[in-house]
């Protein structure tokens, strides 16, 4: 198969699937568009803030993709392009839409709560206390591993020394986005004008910073860049999302999507060849030794792009707080993953070029995705280097989005941990000091900070297999929230089994290996992962079996007047 004809078949089953699938669940559960959302009836000007679905979109898909559909997919090459084309797909929306409008549609119907709100209200508070510190653990793996990469794509000096243009172009382009931000925080908010000047003055912001960073670059090595990038989340994790996360992400969504759409073009006017073996074996042995197994690898590999936790965190935590109208929700819960899904094609597509017969050429994934997508749009009179350029800074607008999402979460959950319903007043000097949002999140970034000296490589197999099983916590939630609301939640069962199936394994043959690691030499990085890896499982079993419990338990009086004091 030509990457052509992979690209074509991806739009089309994609599409369809939207079309019909997407439809299906939206009047299978029930969508009111005269309902008064979360956004408006708790508007506080922080994080429940009416946003247009431009904006909201932007937010989702800015914060759901990262890094993580290009990483994937290409890493996942190993096992040849067939069995990561189908996890991709059928993931993409069996899977991961599922959950992610699930996610959103359980909060947005429950005042915009997390889904740690939703385990404490259909499953009890002690699922609930459990399932954030799984999250708040979650959340410390992602900023680690994505404060990496960013770090890496605006390291200014490459292995010899030598100033790297590209970087420097994206690291500047990068700042200057932080600070039109800002700006465009500020015009968004108190300005009178519609959509259409909206759109215009963030294209125009978004076309300067490109240009000056191109101008201007930077060249700061990588060690400088990963410390500036946990000084610039501290500030995102306590700013008002109107002043910076919803603006920045506003601008991000149009490079992204551009990004997209001049990937698939690429690939249409190209029709690269796939060099890819289509499938190269069930157990695979690296040159080290190192054992990998298609199940479990393939689904934790392919996180994002086919089904990812991470997205319920985003949907249910930010996203759900700003959405206008309960239509909205379909396009920008659902429709964002399929185009999630879509990138990640375009990723295995581009490793399937670039890769020969001795496997794929050194570099990092966003690198080798840069290099072949930059090829592709040579043929349409575009230079390469500036194609290299757009689209590494495109990779790092991911990432850091990402950042700014996923640690104002894992901020969220710790002080939701310690919170309780004693007046603020009566509270102790340690609680009070626990639920800061301050301390919460310096907290939660010393330890981020520290587990990103290990480096993304050694972390993402870990993260991966926490993510999947978030993914599964998330579905078994909304699976619970579906039954305990006399709405059909069939569709959720067999994703969230095979999920738990999937990440259990996974994280079972992890800890073997880290085991097995820290018994020849001890290494700090390792032995955090080790700790991580058993707190997660053992809170990712016991959340799993208190959800399990309530979803084919016999229904309660209690159980039952929740549901309909909700549905009114």
């Amino acid at each position: 198969m030509n990457g052509l004809t992979m690209m074509v078949l991806a739009i089309v089953f994609l599409g369809g699937a939207y079309l019909i699938y997407g439809r299906y669940l939206a009047k299978t559960w029930g969508i009111d568009p005269e309902a008064k959302t979360p956004a408006f009836e708790l508007e506080d000007g922080v994080d429940y803030v009416p946003a247009d679905t431009n904006v909201v979109f932007g937010h989702q898909f800015a914060s759901i993709a990262g890094a993580g559909p290009i990483n994937g997919p290409i890493q996942a090459a190993m096992f040849g392009w067939l069995p990561v084309l189908l996890w991709i797909l059928l993931g993409g929306v069996f899977f991961g839409a599922v959950q992610d409008f699930s996610s959103m549609y359980a909060s947005v119907k429950n005042k915009g709560r997390s889904i740690g709100y939703i385990i404490e209200l259909y499953i009890g508070k002690m699922g609930k206390r459990l399932f954030l510190l799984f999250t708040w653990l979650f959340s410390i793996l992602v900023v680690a591993a994505f404060a990496d990469i960013v770090a890496g794509t605006f390291n200014g000096f490459s292995a010899e020394g030598a100033p790297v243009t590209a970087n420097g172009a994206v690291a500047t382009t990068s700042m200057l986005f932080i600070v039109f931000a800002v700006v465009l925080g500020f015009f968004l908010k108190y300005s009178k004008f519609g959509k259409m000047v909206n759109t215009l003055t963030a294209i125009g912001l978004l076309v300067l910073s490109v240009g000056l960073g191109l101008v201007f670059p930077i060249y700061i090595p990588q060690n400088i860049w990963l410390i500036f990038v946990f000084i610039y989340v501290i500030v995102a994790c306590v700013t008002p999302v109107w002043a910076l996360l919803q603006p920045r992400d506003y601008l991000n969504s149009y490079l992204l999507i551009a990004m997209i759409v001049g990937s698939v073009i690429g690939i249409i006017v190209y029709n690269p060849t796939m060099n890819l073996p289509s499938f190269t074996g069930f157990k695979l042995v690296s040159a080290g030794g190192s054992i990998s197994y298609l199940f479990p690898t393939l689904f934790v590999t392919i996180a994002c792009g086919a089904v990812s936790g991470f997205h319920s965190l985003v949907a249910s935590g930010t996203a759900s707080k700003q959405i206008k109208n309960e239509k909205n929700m379909l396009p920008v819960s659902f429709g964002a993953m399929l185009l999630e899904s879509l990138l990640a094609i375009a990723a295995l597509i581009a490793a399937g070029f670039v890769a020969t017969k001795e496997g794929l050429p050194a570099g990092t994934p966003p690198q080798l995705f840069a290099r072949a997508i930059a090829v592709f749009l040579t043929t349409i009179g575009l230079p390469e280097t500036l194609c290299y350029t757009l689209i590494t800074l495109s990779i790092s607008a991911f990432a850091m989005t990402s950042l700014d999402s996923v640690a104002r979460v894992g901020r969220i959950a710790f002080q939701e941990f310690f919170a309780d319903d004693t007046p603020q007043e009566e509270r102790s000097s340690l609680n009070k000091l626990l639920t800061n949002k301050y301390f919460a999140t310096i907290i939660t970034l010393i330890l981020c900070y520290a587990l990103s000296r290990a480096g993304y490589s050694s972390i993402w197999p870990l993260f991966g297999s926490a993510n999947q099983l978030l993914s599964a916590l998330a579905l078994i939630a909304c699976a619970v929230f579906l039954k305990k609301t006399s709405r059909k939640g069939f569709m959720l069962w067999g994703p969230m089994v095979i999920m738990l199936g999937v990440t259990f394994t996974a994280l079972g043959l992890k800890i073997k290996d880290l085991v097995s690691s820290l018994s020849g030499k001890f290494v700090f990085g390792n032995a955090l992962q080790l700790v991580f890896a058993v707190l997660l499982l053992v809170l990712g079993v016991v959340v799993a079996i208190e959800g399990l419990k309530k979803l084919v338990g016999k229904e309660t009086e209690d159980d039952a007047s929740t549901g309909e004091n909700v549905l009114a």
